[in-house]
């Protein structure tokens, strides 16, 4: 063995195996020692959480520390359970929340963080966009509150939109009605006027030869004069029909068509 060794190895029988911290925070039963790895853990996070606030470092090495950093997080609360357990403080409990650069706490308090140049990797940026909260739904009071008689349309003939309308279709409709009938008469009415159009001088062979008789009976006149109707006498169904048409020339004349 050199001097050099003999000395490294007496250094390290003296010094060196107290202050190498622990594996495992159990193994540690004093109060102030864990209280020293407490803080020389937090020493260690924040040297490397100065580190990851540089992007220029590149994508591994950043999601490298990133993963250290979560690591002495996690040994951090073993030390502070282990500080409880031994009837220390309780810095889990009253220990202050942990916020990024605008003053936000950093989501997943509970799991896996991001700090620094790391919230901007790929895949990362996305976990920290917030989804915009759902519109308030309304409750049925304030639905019926709405409701009001133009909501049933009892006010639709008050705009002054609708009655026009009506009136412009009444007319169409009034039109085309008229334009059927006076269609549907042209056709009937042409087989009826040359039926009802005899002439009105022809005498009928009956009363010729009655007017004969007449005139053999009475030779000079003397008892009367006798009268001919040249025009025939109507049936009820001819007057039934002429006084149809009058009533509709009538409606035709008060609606101006």
């Amino acid at each position: 063995m050199t001097t050099l060794a003999r000395w490294r190895a007496a250094k390290e029988a003296e010094t060196g195996e107290k202050d190498r911290r622990p594996y495992l925070a159990s193994e540690c039963t004093d109060l102030s020692k864990c209280e020293k790895w407490r803080l020389e853990i937090i020493r260690e996070i924040s040297k490397k959480v100065a580190q990851i606030q540089n992007a220029g470092l590149g994508e591994f090495r950043i999601r490298d520390l990133n993963d250290e950093i979560n690591k002495l997080l996690r040994e951090k609360r073993h030390w502070e359970n282990q500080i409880s357990a031994l009837g220390g403080p309780h810095y889990r409990r009253y220990g202050p929340k942990m916020f990024d650069s605008e003053g936000r706490e950093v989501p997943g308090n509970r799991g896996y963080k991001y700090f620094g140049a790391a919230k901007d990797l790929p895949g990362v940026r996305e976990l920290f966009e917030q989804e915009p909260p759902p519109p308030p739904r309304k409750t049925r009071a304030e639905l019926m509150r709405d409701i009001d008689a133009d909501y049933y349309g009892y006010r639709d003939d008050d705009d002054g939109i609708l009655l026009p309308l009506e009136e412009k279709a009444e007319k169409m409709a009034i039109q085309q009605a008229v334009a059927e009938w006076k269609e549907k008469q042209a056709r009937g009415d042409t087989a009826t006027e040359e039926e009802d159009e005899d002439d009105i001088y022809t005498v009928d062979a009956d009363v010729d030869e009655s007017s004969k008789q007449v005139s053999n009976d009475d030779p000079m006149g003397l008892l009367g004069p006798r009268f001919t109707a040249h025009v025939p006498v109507p049936s009820q169904k001819e007057i039934e029909a002429a006084l149809l048409r009058k009533k509709k020339q009538e409606l035709l004349e008060k609606y101006g068509i």
